[in-house]
């Protein structure tokens, strides 16, 4: 299925954005993600189903300055 991830249009697996994460490996507890312009809290990740053509916007936080 082909979703925008962070701006770029990205042809995954994953079925829900919990899938997604793992999928294109992002990790840890710091993660903001929101699906077309809407907040995904953490415990709603796993049963927030994907479709195609989704915007989802993915942050986590960098070291450095």
């Amino acid at each position: 299925m082909n979703v925008i991830v962070n701006g770029e249009n990205v042809s995954v697996r994953a079925k829900t954005l919990a899938d997604l994460l793992q999928e294109m490996e992002y990790e840890g507890e710091w993660l903001a993600t929101a699906v077309n312009e809407e907040l995904v809290h953490r415990e709603e990740r796993g049963t927030l189903k994907l479709k195609p053509n989704d915007r989802i916007e993915i942050l986590s936080p960098r070291q450095g300055g």
